[in-house]
């Protein structure tokens, strides 16, 4: 292996920082989370010395992810958060096959929220030069920097960097002359995917915000251009001056979109829910909908993305008293009598929790109790938090703990459990078959570029979206969904 120049410190392979997707302010980490950051930082270099092996090797390999891993578990431990942790033997920082056991894994991952930026899209016109600029990844070394959120980078951090099998395409809100990725580029991304390996590892969201003009009408369009998996919508985006946003079981905006869609042959409806923008539309980002919808259209399939989750709201044991977050999302189920065509998107929504396992652990939990194991949805919402594979990593390894488990009545998290998490239910929801999509990929292109890449890989370990408020409203500008 070439001997390259060391990752910028702060660096990890499992990273634990205040990146944000671009749909919510960025949020500071806790002392706890900072102290597990910290005693990682310091496990890696005397780990790495004492094998004798260059701090980047070490940090490429599954023993640097280990070693991290076993740090947050001291850390968090320390400061009393033991309703989760990553099981992993003593010996996984420094024995390969210890950290296989824990962090390697054969599963097929379908991650269902992926997302790039066009460089050449119409949103540059308005946007100006600097769109981006602030963002940590903008300074890769492209002569045009938006090209370091491009195409190109998905398929190294997802498809190369990552176990990573298939991904949905999917959008942020925003009118579509200012939506840094716009339908036709991600029909063209998923498109040059399908040449390169001709096993079409990328699905495509449309994308609908009935609150804006023709944007129903436009539905028609998308599905006669490329096939469209699902219609992903944001219920609590709204044009200035107009509605604030809308609820899927009304009749002036939601009931069409679903009825639209139905009658373009697309079951599965795609819909943002939690992680509110604002002050503006903010009751519509809230849950409370999708039991009444999935009800009221029990041959749709109802995908709530990021599962309602709220920076906002501490998860912790469920109370039906809440009004905002996941709760409410289980109380929106529980009182439509848990309807089967609902499943939790966990995009953003674990990579969150990840920084506190006692918030994992609730949520996991809860999902569980409320969606069962056949009903929740592996995404990442990469790349804006760069490659996904220390969430992949962290989530093979996660725990809910006996207490936990005993006190809330929560299940275990078993390997089974995690695989249907994986990819298993996503597949069953697009119609895929595992085992044929895993013969098809095998020997495919992109799997050939990737075997002959980790024969010298490069993970940055870096991250894409906002870091800071200013970063963080930047890139809401450019969406059309700030003054």
């Amino acid at each position: 292996m070439r001997s390259l120049p060391d990752p910028d410190p702060c660096c990890l392979p499992i990273k634990l920082d205040a990146t944000s997707n671009g749909e919510f302010a960025p949020v500071a980490l806790e002392a706890a989370a900072r102290h597990a950051r910290a005693l990682a930082l310091g496990a890696l270099g005397d780990a790495a010395r004492r094998l004798g092996q260059s701090r980047r090797r070490y940090l490429a390999s599954l023993l640097g992810a280990a070693a991290t891993l076993a740090s947050f578990n001291r850390a968090f431990a320390a400061a009393g958060r033991r309703g989760g942790s990553y099981a992993l033997a003593p010996e996984a920082p420094f024995e390969l096959a210890a950290a296989q056991a824990a962090l390697g894994g054969d599963e097929f991952i379908f991650d269902v929220q992926l997302h790039h930026v066009n460089p050449k899209g119409a949103w540059r016109k308005t946007a100006g030069p600097n769109a981006f600029k602030g963002m940590p990844n903008s300074r890769c070394g492209k002569d045009d920097h938006i090209e370091c959120f491009s195409s190109g980078a998905l398929l190294k951090d997802v498809f190369f960097d990552s176990d990573t099998a298939m991904g949905v395409l999917s959008h942020v809100p925003g009118a579509s002359d200012a939506n840094p990725l716009d339908f036709e580029a991600a029909g063209a991304t998923r498109s040059a995917a399908q040449a390169l390996d001709g096993s079409a590892r990328l699905l495509l969201h449309g994308r609908c915000m009935p609150t804006l003009a023709g944007e129903l009408e436009g539905m028609n369009a998308q599905q006669a251009r490329f096939p469209v998996a699902a219609f992903k919508t944001y219920t609590q985006f709204g044009p200035p001056g107009g509605a604030a946003g809308f609820f899927l079981d009304d009749e002036r905006y939601g009931t069409p979109f679903i009825e639209r869609a139905r009658k373009l042959g697309v079951r599965n409806i795609a819909v943002h829910k939690g992680l509110p923008f604002g002050p503006r539309g903010l009751e519509y980002s809230t849950a409370r909908d999708i039991g009444p919808a999935a009800r009221r259209h029990p041959d749709m399939n109802f995908l709530v993305y990021h599962s309602a989750f709220d920076t906002a709201v501490k998860e912790g044991p469920y109370d039906a008293r809440a009004k905002a977050g996941v709760d409410g999302l289980v109380r929106s189920m529980l009182d439509a009598g848990k309807p089967r065509n609902v499943y939790a998107e966990l995009g953003s929504t674990w990579r969150f929790v990840m920084r506190d396992p006692d918030q994992a652990a609730h949520l996991m939990g809860k999902l569980l109790q409320t969606f069962g194991e056949d009903h929740i949805l592996w995404g990442t919402d990469s790349i804006w938090y760069g490659s996904p594979q220390d969430q992949i990593q962290a989530f093979r390894a996660f725990q809910i703990s006996p207490e936990f488990q005993q006190r809330f009545g929560y299940p275990a998290l078993t390997a089974a459990i995690k695989r249907k998490i994986f990819g298993l239910n996503a597949a069953r929801v697009y119609g895929l078959a595992p085992e044929a999509m895993r013969k098809r990929l095998a020997g495919d292109a992109v799997q050939k570029g990737k075997t002959d890449y980790l024969d010298d890989p490069r993970p940055a370990f870096t991250t894409y979206g906002p870091r800071t408020r200013a970063e963080f409203l930047a890139f809401r500008r450019l969406q059309g969904a700030l003054p």
